[in-house]
């Protein structure tokens, strides 16, 4: 019996590989990144599994892959699925979830710090030597912010918000509010959160971590009402998606003072422009996109999607089919 083909966008681990070339005839990317988008269809003909971080999965996509049974995105968001599409042709999507909660937990909780205390700011302030006697500064000029038994509140309290709360409540110290769509009663249990509407959070907050995953419900869900509703001492980090936001009314509110910072690592437009007033701003720490960068946790987000995907092609149930297409594997 022939193997199922696949097609990966991009580089992997070679252990990953081995595991899928166990299963299926495996053709890879070897170029740098990921394929244009034309090169990606050109590959799709024959193709029943395919492995990959982005870009549409959509009526396009499907018209030139008419073979396609399953395919395992390497990362937990799925906005890029065309979920009726997909559905409507019996496309089963996979993500991972889970394997990277705690990395982007400390990533968000980096931002916090980096922000609250100038810590880019102020490495490039001695970095260029200004660090001297006789420069007219103060020991105000270097002052931030303590994150301690500070006020923190989540906007999307899933598993990586829960993640933040550990850290933020049983480390600093903070005091937790949340909004979500429905209350966490263990979240409130285990670390003292409380569960307020979004403007409670937004007003009584020193630090505003969003954390919604990017649906159509929640394209620029953060805009400028919600800006003005922030103290002018409050810092807003962003690690979801950096559509979850109206970027320009986030520069609008940095600019006029509305919120004193804030800590990025999504952006409207990824890789950032650089005439982006977010990269000129001192009050303003910027990340490219790296939550689950570290080898240990995007090794085992490629090998959890490869198990999602060989699961899917050898007839056995994924172990994390997006909950929208659930019903194809029952």
């Amino acid at each position: 019996m022939s193997k199922p083909k696949i097609y990966i966008t991009k580089r992997i681990p070679a252990e990953v590989l081995h595991y899928l070339e166990q299963y299926c005839e495996c053709r890879m990317w070897d170029g740098q990144g990921t394929p244009s988008r034309q090169g990606l269809l050109d590959e799709l003909a024959e193709v029943e599994g395919l492995l990959t971080t982005g870009g549409p999965v959509n009526q396009e996509l499907l018209d030139r892959a008419p073979k396609l049974r399953v395919v395992s995105s390497i990362s937990v968001g799925y906005n890029h699925f065309d979920l009726d599409e997909m559905r409507a042709r019996r496309v089963i999507g996979t993500h991972t979830p889970y394997v990277l909660d705690d990395t982007v937990a400390d990533l968000v909780l980096a931002l916090m710090l980096s922000s609250a205390r100038r810590i880019p700011e102020l490495d490039a302030f001695v970095k260029a030597g200004n660090w001297k006697k006789g420069a007219g500064l103060s020991e105000e000029d270097f002052f931030g912010m303590d994150v301690h038994h500070a006020k923190l509140g989540i906007i999307g309290m899933g598993r990586i918000g829960e993640a933040i709360a550990k850290r933020a409540v049983h480390g600093f110290g903070m005091e937790l509010l949340y909004y979500n769509r429905s209350r966490r009663p263990e979240a409130e249990e285990k670390y003292g959160a409380q569960y307020c509407d979004l403007e409670t959070v937004l007003r009584e907050s020193d630090f505003v971590v969003l954390m919604t995953p990017l649906t159509p419900k929640t394209e620029r869900y953060i805009r400028k009402e919600h800006f003005a509703m922030m103290k002018p001492t409050s810092f807003f980090i962003n690690a979801s998606r950096g559509q979850t936001l109206d970027e320009a009314d986030l520069i609008e509110a940095l600019q006029t003072g509305q919120i004193r910072g804030a800590g990025l690592d999504v952006f409207d437009v990824e890789p950032v422009q650089p005439d982006n007033p977010l990269l000129h701003m001192a009050n303003v720490v910027t990340m490219p996109h790296i939550g689950s960068a570290t080898a240990k946790t995007r090794f085992d987000m490629a090998m959890l999607a490869a198990q999602n995907l060989v699961a899917g092609l050898t007839g056995k149930r994924p172990p994390h089919v997006v909950k929208e297409l659930q019903s194809l594997v029952e």
